[in-house]
């Protein structure tokens, strides 16, 4: 078929348009503006991209998948539905591009991403659906000419009801992207619930609180007995984790951090399950990288580290925020550095004293615009609330010559050419802290 996204840049989308461009169909694609990810579709799958939206896009198109941020009013959805062409949000569209396929979906608060990467790294063969760039294959999305697929379900719309799960993993529950749900709790539960209904295998974190209190059949992870001795090692610079893990021995994967341990053994256990053997296991996980923008170390040098990170989420920021101590203290550096870019008003707002707490440690704290989403605009003192730390409200950052500097109102702040510096946020940031806006 002939398959059309509207907002083919996204993480998530652009995921669906090269998985079915592996399986054949002619896709195309639009966007706000031209990005690494818009330019990779261009070159390495033949799509045709269409910058900004422009309704002539959906002409000659057989079915339009778009975006959770597009709305009715999208000029080429607009026209799409004038000529009569079949429409499909990410969600509907799951339904046709995984019914057909045995699917090891793993869901959660936090840590998916690295936990579907690090399942994908022991099943070297299966097709992958990520919601980041998994460094070992340098894509959100890997293809075969079979039926298996990792998949990185989100919760943020149901549309992990929607994924077909013969697997399913769930690293944690945590209430987030209530606004979706209404703030309506029970209804949040209940689709968690309905997803792991839906698996004939379940791996779950049974210390959670909420996964605990669930009645069905599921392998069930006990991180505080089973996961031991952790330690964390430097190699050739770079984090890794230790560990060992109930009678099968010690185990290595990159990244710091109990949540890394954590994310490693449900892919274990995973992994067990579908029949890969303990030994290939221990060697597979060695090949995970990392994914892009999860503790994602952009400069490494002996006198400054950078580091971009992904967490928009307390509970994220905070166990980012206890590797990098940990980091900070095995380079033996002087100053931990973080700048921050709020990712959305609600979470925001949702989250304003989990936010406080979780940068405790840093030495100076720079605070970016929130990054809107297409939220309206809320007014939030972030100066007020976060006046114990060593503040700079700043415009932008950017790196050059290895040096990051910090702009306010047009002019350079601060200059930061030591120590350990993070980025975190979810949205533009990551191109800034890179150097590449």
């Amino acid at each position: 078929m002939k398959i059309h996204f509207i907002g083919i840049g996204g993480i998530g989308l652009s995921a669906l348009a090269k998985f079915l461009a592996g399986q054949g169909h002619t896709i195309s694609g639009s966007d706000i503006k031209q990005t690494e990810i818009t330019d990779d579709l261009a070159t390495n799958f033949g799509a045709k991209i269409t910058i900004p939206h422009h309704p002539d896009a959906v002409e000659g198109v057989e079915r339009v998948i778009y975006s959770a941020v597009v709305r009715p009013t999208n000029v080429e959805y607009a026209r799409a539905k004038e000529l009569g062409i079949e429409v499909l949000s990410r969600k509907e569209a799951l339904k046709f591009i995984l019914e057909e396929q045995e699917v090891y979906a793993v869901g959660g608060a936090h840590g998916k991403s690295t936990t579907s990467a690090m399942l994908a790294a022991l099943l070297p063969h299966s097709n992958a659906l990520i919601g980041a760039i998994a460094k070992q294959f340098g894509s959100n999305v890997r293809h075969y000419d079979n039926n298996r697929v990792v998949f990185e379900a989100d919760e943020s719309d149901e549309s992990f009801l929607n994924s077909h799960p013969y697997l399913a993993i769930v690293t944690n529950v945590e209430p987030e992207h209530m606004e979706y749900y209404e703030y309506d709790e029970e209804r949040f539960y209940n689709a968690y619930r309905s997803f792991l209904s839906l698996a004939t295998i379940r791996v779950i974190n049974a210390e959670d609180p909420f996964l605990s209190s669930l009645e069905m059949d599921a392998v069930h992870l006990y991180p505080s007995k089973d996961i031991t001795q952790i330690e964390y090692v430097l190699v050739e610079g770079e984090p890794h984790t230790r560990f060992s893990f109930r009678d099968y021995g010690t185990f290595e994967v990159f990244g710091f951090g109990e949540h890394i341990a954590l994310d490693a053994a449900l892919a274990i256990l995973a992994g067990l399950e579908i029949g890969v053997s303990i030994e290939n296991i221990r060697t597979r996980l060695l090949e995970y990288r990392g994914i892009k923008k999860r503790f994602d170390v952009i400069q490494n040098r002996e006198a400054c580290v950078v580091i971009d990170d992904y967490g928009h989420h307390p509970t994220e920021i905070k166990a980012t925020m206890n590797a990098l101590k940990t980091y900070r203290d095995l380079r033996e550096f002087r100053t931990l550095n973080a700048i921050w870019q709020p990712h959305k008003y609600s979470r925001t707002l949702d989250n304003l004293p989990g936010f406080v707490e979780c940068f405790d440690g840093v030495d100076e704290l720079v605070i970016l615009p929130i990054w809107a989403a297409g939220e309206i605009e809320v007014d939030i003192d972030l100066k007020g609330a976060f006046s114990r730390y060593k503040l700079l409200m700043a415009d932008r950052v950017t790196k050059e010559d290895g040096i990051v500097k910090v702009f306010r109102d047009g002019h350079v702040i601060r200059e930061y050419d030591e120590g350990l510096i993070t980025a975190f946020g979810a949205g533009d940031i990551t191109y800034q802290i890179r150097g590449e806006s």
